[in-house]
């Protein structure tokens, strides 16, 4: 009986120093996987704040390719949040980003339910940090799109989203209260559909070291549900470019314009400036308006096929038609990391420091963020 014991416990060791090496290859290894096969990563969501508590959850990314033996095949990837807090807050999205054989087809599917408490500052490229006043936000989103590729690296598209929003004032008395030009305070249902147009030369969706991407997006709000429903036109375009300067160096630079048009805009569907993507070091919805116009470069080093850093700088305002400034540009710079979970699709995990303007009688402006995926 001791024999097998013993035997046993060899066993046993051996299997997991075997289970800690394909782990360690796996997700630490310098080496590409050039198999194309799936990958997984979770990535843990933990933070605490004094209004909605701890929060916990999980994110996931999972990327295949639809055609394995097609080297030019685009990796199709799926995400997921899933997190809630102390405070009773959730947030819940799914989001699809699918290329089929020989990149013919490009679909993109969201849905995304969330219920989170934010600070609102009012309306404008210039609102003020003691004018903050507590909100609840519950949304509910369901975007589609197809694009289709027409002519070389050409590909024409259509879309139809659903948003609903439903607000709650928990600092009544604030600026949310007495600002009288606010539309629609306790929110609102918004239908859309539309066209779009992108020209994309990229090398790879997921990490870019050469190339040029650009859209345009023409969305209309039909008036479905009359009152103070929006009824107008959303606008969206979106350029990138990227350069290879070295094996291991790469410079993309990236520009933005946003803008809503129409009847009775309600202040929940102006632009808002500021998240972990572009104008990283702004709290999302500070400044808000018909209009957003921003543009960043990124410096990107790739040490190895695991890790890599980034140094990013750029600039943006939001602005109401007629109203853009070039004194009104705010600047956004700052510095991240990147690990690889999957260096051969260009997956990655980003940590990224941004840095805005210091205000008078304010506080420096900045945020950190943890996020899949290049920020563009």
């Amino acid at each position: 009986m001791k024999r097998i014991s013993l035997c046993t416990v060899f066993v046993l060791i051996a299997l997991s120093s075997m289970a800690q090496k394909k782990l360690i290859e796996r997700y630490l290894s310098n080496k590409t996987d050039s198999s194309r096969r799936p990958s997984f990563m979770p990535v843990p969501v933990f933070r605490y704040t004094q209004e909605i508590g701890l929060e916990f959850g999980i994110g996931a990314l999972y990327s295949t390719y639809l055609d394995r033996k097609d080297l030019t095949n685009r990796s199709s990837n799926f995400s997921t949040v899933l997190s809630a807090s102390t405070k009773g807050q959730y947030n819940i999205s799914l989001k699809g980003d699918v290329w089929t054989k020989q990149n013919t087809h490009h679909y993109i599917a969201e849905v995304r339910f969330k219920r989170m408490p934010f600070d609102f500052y009012g309306v404008g490229n210039e609102t003020l940090e003691a004018n903050e006043d507590r909100l609840i936000q519950g949304y509910v989103k369901v975007g589609l799109e197809a694009e289709k590729l027409l002519l070389p690296h050409m590909y024409s598209g259509l879309s139809l989203g659903f948003e609903n929003y439903h607000f709650t004032d928990k600092e009544v008395g604030g600026i949310f209260t007495t600002d009288q030009t606010l539309i629609h305070k306790i929110g609102g249902s918004v239908f859309y559909a539309g066209i779009s147009q992108t020209y994309d030369t990229r090398n790879s969706n997921n990490y870019t070291t050469k190339g040029f991407y650009g859209k345009v997006t023409y969305q209309y709000a039909p008036d479905f549900w009359g009152g103070e429903n929006f009824t107008g036109s959303l606008i969206k375009a979106n350029v990138r470019n990227f350069w290879s300067l070295s094996p291991k160096f790469v410079i993309g630079v990236n520009g933005l314009f946003h803008s809503v048009q129409g009847k009775n805009i309600p202040f929940y569907l102006l632009q808002q400036m500021g998240n972990d993507e572009i104008m990283r070091g702004y709290y999302t919805g500070r400044y808000r308006e018909r209009n957003l116009l921003a543009a960043q470069a990124e410096l990107r080093y790739r040490y190895n096929n695991r890790f890599g850093a980034v140094i990013f700088g750029g600039a943006g305002q939001v602005f109401d038609n007629g109203d853009l400034s070039i004194k009104s540009f705010k600047p956004s710079y700052g510095a991240g990391g990147r690990y690889f979970f999957d260096p051969e699709k260009g997956l990655s995990v980003r940590v990224d420091y941004g840095i805005g303007e210091k205000r008078a009688n304010e506080k420096r402006q900045t945020g950190f963020y943890i996020s899949l995926a290049e920020a563009f």
